[in-house]
């Protein structure tokens, strides 16, 4: 077993006494430099990082293998990497990019069938009279065809 598959087994044995957190990446550098990012269906507290940080580096052997740990909450404006991102951030303003490269902005509804659940906002012509009245719709896009997707953070 090399060194990462190693490593990769301590975290998912120390997350797997919090089912609310998840991997979102875990990398080793050629000098041992160890970079886990996690992410929680209800956040990533500091508590969290230090928890599965004193898991991973308890465990680990110095005197072995001379390596830097860190581990850091998946961060609010990266895209998502797995399907379950999508349901933790249901109802959050979100910007998906597809792979034809257009760009779709609305509340995310979630998962529905593998398919991310768009809420959109269009300007539509009143159906008797002069104007526009705004309409909003449901878009489902496959996650398949989804080149990227991170939340828009409004203040």
């Amino acid at each position: 077993m090399n060194f990462k598959d190693q490593v990769k087994e301590l975290v998912d044995k120390a997350l797997s006494n919090h089912p609310e957190l998840f991997l979102t990446d875990l990398t080793v550098g050629t000098d041992n430099t160890i970079r886990i990012t996690i992410d929680g269906d209800k956040g990533v507290c500091i508590d969290d990082c230090i928890e599965l940080s004193r898991a991973v580096e308890g465990a680990l052997d110095r005197e072995t293998v001379d390596f830097a740990l860190e581990v850091t909450s998946f961060g609010a404006t990266e895209p998502f990497v797995m399907e379950r991102q999508y349901t933790k951030n249901a109802g959050r303003t979100v910007q998906i990019t597809t792979l034809d490269g257009k760009t779709h902005e609305g509340v995310l509804k979630g998962l529905q069938e593998g398919k991310a659940v768009l809420e959109t906002e269009t300007r539509e012509p009143k159906p008797v009279g002069k104007g526009k009245i705004t309409v909003k719709k449901e878009q489902l896009f496959a996650l398949t065809d989804i080149k990227e997707t991170k939340v828009i953070i409004k203040f």
